[in-house]
């Protein structure tokens, strides 16, 4: 046998055992007469001693070992004199009688340890390496426990695994598809799936009832910390159900990882807010609920005072930090600055001190009495040390959206937004339809499929922006880690749906004919939910960016620079496909 035990695994109770080890030399440390040797492998680090009293030539073959040399050793357990209290194994070294050296390596290119000095790029190209960093590791057993558990979850739940194609239709009215030509239709392409929509509900149709699935899935977007060229979805469809049952199946699961990867128990039932009410307090659609900070809209206080700025905006609101009424002018001109960045874009902001003696002091004090900025007060429930914040603009929804950022920044500064701290959220009655003043019409907010609030039906003809979906995204963090919605079962509420979307009788046939003629042979009602995999390992394992619980992930520009993808293919490749490339300009 290559080893007896793993480098993670010896412990006191071990003393005295003749044990063979291998693994990745970590580090060698020459002390004169003896010689320190870290093993790793997959389960941990353990420490190993060569003496020049026991074997001179053995002492000096460890010397010469250099990182990430792959080793067995065969040696006994011995009880270390000083020990590690941060390793698992620290109680105990094993002192060496036999060394092999099983494969040299060569210098890598940084350091293999939990603090490395290799860039990202540098990491992403010898990838192989870095996933042999402990902390790259952890993150990856993580998302193994999060999958398994969701399948005894969904299992033990009803739910059947079925696989679906990974070669479909290509479906462009939503993200942009990865094409994949068809060699043996020329001219013809397959698309990657977006998502498993349409078939988990032909599934619903067939009569599966529960179905799940953790699926690849394919987006040609522009990149993010969150998003990746291709994704893993948890994917779920249940037939004969009511939006109440999907959260409270779904919440189950949830709070089920939760207890099951991070030990911690939610007691309560998540809470549930509107669409309209997390963009009218936070101006997000994924609000986080960690800390407070609730806009509060200043219109009726605020204008008419003869300051132009407010008395010409559309919208005033604001939000109150409590405690730092002491911000300098730095600090004050520092947000200031944040809020004037361009991918936020806010032209100014006001503040208000609550002063000890209750007073408020402003940065527009000469246009506001202080009774009117006692009335600003009193809106907030502000107390003396708070600090009021304020931003107006032309547009309600923009300078909703630009406070958002100022409340997250806040957070961020007040240490609110603690990444072990978890506040988890149903948004619902979203709006089904938004409206493109480029093209004119409107779009699907989820996807077509998705019905409306079955009292809104009624008005999607004559007020087609005001009905409501019937969906819900669960956000966690103020990240949205899944959504869904019930769908529409009935082929004639489908047929008004691609209508009001813009779609001629043919091109609704072209795309989606299969799952129309499914509907007319008896769809059940149904509807589901997808949670993003990538993003709630990330939010569990406490990351900034879902790249860290991937294996293989793409860079920032889509590229894998490890394999060098994507790349040109050869000319009798592409003239097998009858595929011709345009020239670069």
């Amino acid at each position: 046998m290559y080893r007896t035990k793993t480098c993670g695994e010896l412990r006191l109770k071990d003393e005295g055992h003749e044990v063979t080890l291998a693994g990745w030399v970590q580090k060698v440390r020459d002390m004169g007469g003896m010689t320190f040797v870290d093993i790793r492998d997959r389960y941990g680090l353990t420490q190993l001693v060569f003496s020049e009293e026991i074997d001179a030539t053995l002492c000096e073959k460890a010397v010469k070992l250099g990182r990430e040399y792959v080793i067995q050793v065969k040696g006994i357990v011995k009880e270390r004199t000083k020990k590690n209290a941060h390793l698992m194994t620290g109680e105990i070294e094993v002192v060496v009688s036999e060394l092999v050296i099983l494969n040299a390596s060569l210098t890598p290119p940084f350091t293999i340890e939990d603090e490395s000095d290799g860039g990202d790029d540098l990491r992403m190209k010898y990838r192989y390496l870095d996933l042999r960093r402990a902390v790259v590791r952890k993150n990856l057993e993580v998302r193994h426990k999060m999958a398994f558990e969701t399948r005894r979850f969904l299992s033990e739940a009803g739910f059947l695994e079925v696989e679906t194609p990974v070669l479909v239709n290509s479906t462009p009215e939503g993200a942009r598809d990865f094409v994949v030509p068809s060699r043996m239709n020329p001219g013809q392409f397959y698309a990657l799936p977006q998502s498993p929509q349409t078939l988990k509900q032909l599934l619903m149709v067939s009569g599966f009832d529960r179905y799940f699935q953790i699926v690849k899935c394919f987006r040609d977007e522009d990149l993010r910390a969150d998003r990746q060229p291709e994704f893993t979805q948890i994917d779920c469809e249940m037939s004969f159900v009511e939006q109440e049952d999907v959260l409270r199946i779904f919440e189950g699961l949830v709070k089920h990882l939760f207890s099951a990867v991070r030990n911690i128990n939610f007691k309560d039932d998540f809470p549930r807010m509107t669409w309209k009410d997390a963009m009218k307090y936070y101006g997000s659609d994924k609000p986080d609920i960690r800390f407070g900070m609730k806009f509060v809209e200043l219109d009726a206080i605020l204008k008419g005072s003869g300051f132009s700025v407010f008395d010409n905006a559309e919208y005033i609101g604001g939000i109150c930090a409590k405690g730092v009424g002491n911000y300098t002018r730095k600090q004050l001109d520092e947000l200031t600055d944040f809020v004037r960045r361009p991918q936020i874009g806010a032209k100014g902001m006001v503040y208000a001190k609550i002063e000890e003696d209750g007073a408020v002091k402003s940065s527009v004090d000469k246009f506001y009495s202080q009774e009117t900025l006692q009335k600003l007060k009193a809106a907030f429930e502000a107390e003396p040390g708070d600090l009021i914040l304020i931003l107006s603009g032309d547009s309600a929804d923009r300078t909703r959206k630009q406070l958002g950022e100022l409340r997250l920044e806040m957070g961020n500064r007040l240490g609110l937004r603690d990444k072990d701290v978890f506040a988890c959220l149903w948004v619902v009655d979203f709006p089904l339809l938004e409206w493109d003043d480029e093209t004119q019409r409107y779009y699907a907010m989820h996807h077509p499929f998705t019905s409306p609030k079955p009292e809104d039906i009624p008005f999607l003809e004559q007020k087609p922006g005001e009905v409501r979906a019937n969906a819900y995204d669960i956000v966690i963090n103020g990240v949205e880690v899944g959504g869904g919605s019930i769908r529409i079962h009935d082929s004639g509420l489908q047929d008004r749906m691609f209508r009001l979307l813009g779609f001629s009788e043919e091109k609704a046939q072209m795309q989606f004919g299969f799952l129309m003629n499914a509907f007319k042979y008896g769809a059940p009602p149904h509807g589901g939910i997808a949670f993003g995999l990538d993003r709630l390992v990330s939010l569990f394992a406490g990351l900034d960016s879902i790249r860290d619980c991937i294996a293989f992930p793409k860079n920032n520009s889509g590229r894998d620079v490890m394999l060098d993808a994507p790349s040109v293919l050869e000319d009798v490749q592409l003239d097998e496909l009858k595929i011709r490339v345009c020239p670069l300009t």
